[in-house]
């Protein structure tokens, strides 16, 4: 029944995109690999796995990879995968999926629906989920590696496909390319990847120019403070006061600081402080995520943020001792920039596959994204990442595409229409390598 219900919603959709697509070899070859595919794609969501134990995840694309002629080299940045395949003279072109899953209790509802649980890097039990549809990245990789293997008269060039593991904490690309991505392996002229989204319904494609997904920076403040008793402040230095006038003084950074016209988010996303009424702790603990795009607005959220709380702590007579700690973890994860001229390449083949109504340009998100480390200070390298829609139709037309009323990614309740957002990823990752390496 699971099968039968994907065929029909997908098939409904595609005649809504146009009875000629369903003429096209290709969207003919991809819509015949989908049965598999979908099995593939359950498989792989019930069975999600954390950043850096993406152990049999890897091995389901590898295992695919090796079947289909593919050079394969697996354990690259720890649990990533590389599959090579050599097809004559021509342009070396990588094309990524992300495999991580999210410490999340699953509440979609699907048949499928994951009940794994594993323990997080600070210990503590949680359940797993593919939130962020990485399973549709995974099983689109596999789609567009078949296709590949089987269109090797319609391409020239070495495909580099790339399975790579803990982009969720900003770490997998760069322990892939610290592990010899670009020395072991051919280096690309052009790296390609997707993103599924739960802003686009599905089968539209989006896509930014230039900036894309923001830099992303994990900062942890130690507020300090002189403990007492609830009933006699005047003896102690409230750290938690303290830490509330750093909380509201921080907004000033974006509303104050940067340019109108450029972009920033301070956000504290976590406040720990105390363990009763009527004791005034030692210290707070604030936890902020920044988001921005260029490295001089970057500088000014990070440089503001410790002026900030030092400037504070001094108006709250704390001494010199007792000043904020401030610490940039180094999980950062540099802001993706879409360059020219890939991204109008291959733009402009999906619109001419895909008609204009299902290609969107769009402007840049706040979110973050470790697949700009395999373009950022990387010599002769371009790169785009698009987002391939995948709201279910019928949801989308309910809430009148207001996407708050919908589930967002990184949500226990995304389910996204995986067979029409699998069919399209293949589609256009095909399209992408077929434009980037034109036989001849």
């Amino acid at each position: 029944m699971m099968r039968r219900s994907a065929w029909t919603g997908l098939a409904a959709v595609m005649v809504c995109f146009g009875a000629a697509a369903a003429a096209d070899p290709l969207t003919t070859a991809v819509r015949g690999d989908m049965p598999q595919l979908l099995d593939i794609y359950r498989d792989l969501h019930a069975h999600p796995e954390l950043s850096f134990e993406e152990v049999r995840s890897a091995a389901i694309l590898a295992a695919e990879a090796r079947r289909l002629g593919f050079t394969v080299t697996t354990g690259v940045g720890r649990t990533g995968v590389v599959a090579v395949m050599k097809n004559g003279a021509g342009p070396v072109v990588l094309l990524r999926a992300d495999m991580d899953a999210l410490p999340l209790i699953e509440r979609t509802g699907l048949p499928f629906a994951s009940k794994i649980t594993a323990k997080t890097r600070e210990g503590a039990t949680t359940g797993v989920m593919h939130a962020c549809g990485h399973d549709t990245h995974m099983t689109a990789w596999i789609g567009t590696a078949r296709r590949m293997a089987a269109m090797k008269d319609r391409w020239s060039g070495t495909l580099v496909m790339v399975a790579q593991p803990a982009e969720e904490i900003g770490s997998g690309a760069k322990a892939m390319l610290d592990d010899g991505l670009y020395t072991r392996f051919p280096k690309p002229a052009f790296a390609v990847a997707f993103h599924d989204s739960a802003a686009l319904p599905a089968g539209t494609i989006g896509y930014a120019d230039g900036y894309t997904m923001a830099n992303v920076d994990s900062v942890d403040l130690l507020v300090k403070g002189v403990g007492g008793h609830g009933a006699y402040p005047q003896l102690a230095k409230d750290p938690v006061v303290l830490a509330a006038r750093i909380v509201t003084a921080l907004q000033t950074l974006v509303a104050r600081e940067i340019d109108a016209q450029e972009a920033g988010v301070v956000t504290v996303g976590s406040f720990l402080a105390g363990t009763k009424h009527n004791i005034i702790p030692d210290e707070a603990k604030l936890q902020l995520t920044v988001r921005s795009y260029t490295p001089a607005v970057r500088k000014i959220l990070i440089d503001g943020i410790a002026r900030i709380a030092r400037g504070e702590a001094i108006a709250a007579g704390m001494p010199d001792d007792r000043m904020p700690v401030m610490v940039v973890k180094d999980e950062f994860t540099p802001a993706t920039f879409n360059t020219q001229p890939v991204t109008g390449r291959v733009t402009t083949a999906f619109t001419n596959r895909f008609g204009k109504a299902r290609v969107q340009q769009l402007r840049a998100q706040m979110g973050g994204e470790d697949f700009s480390r395999f373009s950022l200070d990387q010599d002769g390298v371009q790169s785009l990442l698009f987002w391939v829609g995948g709201v279910p139709q019928a949801k989308w037309d309910a809430a009148g595409g207001d996407v708050t009323k919908l589930a967002s990614i990184h949500s226990p309740f995304w389910a996204p229409d995986a067979a029409v957002t699998i069919e399209t990823a293949t589609e256009a990752m095909v399209t992408a390598a077929l434009e980037l390496m034109p036989k001849g």
